[in-house]
C-alpha cells in the first residue's frame, strides 16, 4: 500500500505549499527596498491577525526567544513575578524568571486541568511586575481562560503587566488582545501560520513598553526596543530569516483568501476551522472508548487523550506512524507514555479529521485489542461537522 506521511503534530505543523513556493523564491538581500517593502507588509499584517493595534515585532528564533524577550525586556532583578503553570510550558515561565532573577511566586495545577480563577485571585499581589501564563499549554492540550485572568489583573493588580504565550493559541483561540490588555502575546512561525518553525512573533502594548525603560535586566539580541526601532525603516535588527518572513507573507494572504481577501475574517474562519475540528477529533475519541486528558478545558490546538490503562500511549504513536505514516506526538515529561496529542492548527481541515479517526479505528481495534466497529468515530465526528457547519 502506498502511504503518504500525515503531520499531526502540534508543532511543527504541515507546510502551506504556497508558503513552501515563496520561501524557495526568496532570493533577496535583507537591507534592500525589496525586503524592506515585504517585511513592512508582514509586520502589518501580523497586527491584523493578532488582533491588535499595539506593535507587533518578528523575531528570528523559535517562541522561547520572545518567552526569554518577554522576561529580560521587561523584569530586573529581584522583581516579584506571578507565574501560572499547568504543564511543561508553564514551567518554562518559571525556569525563564528564575534565570533572569525574578522572585517567582506560582499557582500550580496538575497536568490536565486549569486554574481556579479564585485561587489565582488569591495569589495576585499588588507589588507583582508581571504575570505569566499560556493561552494554550500544548503539553497538555489545555486551555486557560485568558479573558477572565486579564479581568483579575485589572481588578486586583492593575499595575502588572500580563504576558501570554499564545504559541499555540493564535490562530485557534479568538482573542480581545486590546480589550482584554494582554500586554503581550506570543506566537511561533511552526504553528497556525502554517510555515516552518524559526520565527517568534509578538504583540507589545504601550505599558509594556513603558515598562521596559525601566528594567534593569540584561538584553542584547532580544532587546525589543532595538527591534521597534528598526522596524519602522522596515528592517530588523540583526540578520532576519529572509526565506521564512516570505513563507509567513505568503501564509497570512492564504488565510486572507479563504475570506475573500479579508484578513480579519480570514483568522477568525482559522480559529472557527481548528475548533470544528478539534470538536470532531473529541466526539471520534470518545467513541472509540477513549478518556479525554483534559475534558473540562480543552484546547483547539491539539487533543490530549488517555490510553486504557496498563496500555502506553507511545504504543499508539508508533503503531500510527508505522501503519499510516501518520506522526502524532507523546505526552511530555510526568505524561510520556500516559497520553498521546494530535493537533488541529494551521493547515488542516475536516477530511484530515476524518482521515484520523478512520486511522485511529484500527489502531485502537487492531494494536489496543478493544471492541471497536468500523466507522462509529467517523460518524460521531461527521454529527459534530453536519451541525456545526452550514451546507
Amino acid at each position: 500500500m502506498i502511504r503518504k506521511t500525515r503531520l499531526f503534530t502540534p508543532g511543527p505543523t504541515p507546510l502551506l505549499p504556497a508558503a513552501q513556493f515563496a520561501m524557495a523564491a526568496a532570493d533577496m538581500h535583507h537591507r534592500t527596498p525589496e525586503f524592506r517593502a515585504l517585511f513592512q507588509k508582514v509586520l502589518a499584517q501580523l497586527k491584523v491577525f493578532v488582533g491588535t493595534q499595539n506593535d507587533v515585532l518578528l523575531l528570528s528564533s523559535s517562541g522561547t526567544g520572545a518567552m526569554e524577550a518577554s522576561v529580560s525586556n521587561l523584569t530586573s532583578p529581584g522583581d516579584r513575578v506571578l507565574v501560572l503553570t499547568a504543564g511543561k510550558f508553564g514551567e518554562r515561565w518559571i525556569d525563564l524568571a528564575k534565570a533572569f532573577g525574578c522572585d517567582v511566586d506560582v499557582v500550580k495545577v496538575p497536568y490536565g486541568q486549569t486554574f481556579d480563577l479564585a485561587q489565582v485571585k488569591k495569589a495576585l499581589k499588588p507589588e507583582h511586575r508581571a504575570v505569566y501564563l499560556q493561552a494554550t499549554e500544548t503539553s497538555t492540550a489545555v486551555r486557560h481562560d485568558v479573558e477572565a485572568i486579564a479581568k483579575l489583573l485589572k481588578e486586583n493588580a492593575p499595575e502588572a503587566l500580563l504576558v501570554v504565550d499564545g504559541i499555540t493559541g493564535l490562530g485557534t483561540t479568538h482573542f480581545d488582545v486590546d480589550g482584554w490588555g494582554i500586554d503581550i502575546l506570543i506566537g511561533g512561525s511552526q504553528k497556525a501560520v502554517m510555515i516552518p518553525p524559526g520565527l517568534a512573533y509578538l504583540s507589545v502594548s504601550e505599558k509594556a513598553w513603558a515598562a521596559m525603560e525601566k528594567s534593569k535586566n540584561p538584553r542584547y539580541y532580544f532587546d525589543l526596543r532595538k527591534e521597534r526601532k528598526n522596524a519602522v525603516k522596515g528592517e530588523s535588527a540583526y540578520t532576519p530569516a529572509v526565506a521564512l518572513i516570505a513563507g509567513l507573507g505568503a501564509a497570512l494572504d492564504y488565510i486572507a483568501g479563504q475570506a475573500g481577501g479579508d484578513l480579519e475574517k480570514g483568522r477568525i474562519a482559522l480559529v472557527d476551522n481548528a475548533q470544528v475540528n478539534a470538536a470532531a477529533t473529541r466526539a471520534g475519541l470518545v467513541a472509540l472508548g477513549f478518556t479525554l486528558f483534559a475534558p473540562t478545558a480543552p484546547a483547539a490546538a491539539a487533543t490530549a487523550v488517555a490510553v486504557p490503562e496498563g496500555m502506553n500511549s507511545g504504543d499508539v504513536v508508533k503503531a500510527l506512524k508505522t501503519r499510516f505514516a501518520l506522526v502524532t506526538a507523546n505526552g511530555q515529561g510526568e505524561m510520556q507514555g500516559k497520553i498521546f496529542r494530535v493537533a488541529h492548527l494551521g493547515f488542516f481541515d475536516y477530511l484530515d479529521t476524518v482521515a484520523f479517526l478512520g486511522a485511529m479505528e484500527h489502531i485502537a481495534k487492531d494494536t489496543l485489542g478493544l471492541p471497536v466497529k468500523y466507522g462509529e468515530a467517523v460518524a460521531a465526528a461527521q454529527e459534530v461537522f453536519a451541525k456545526e457547519v452550514k451546507a
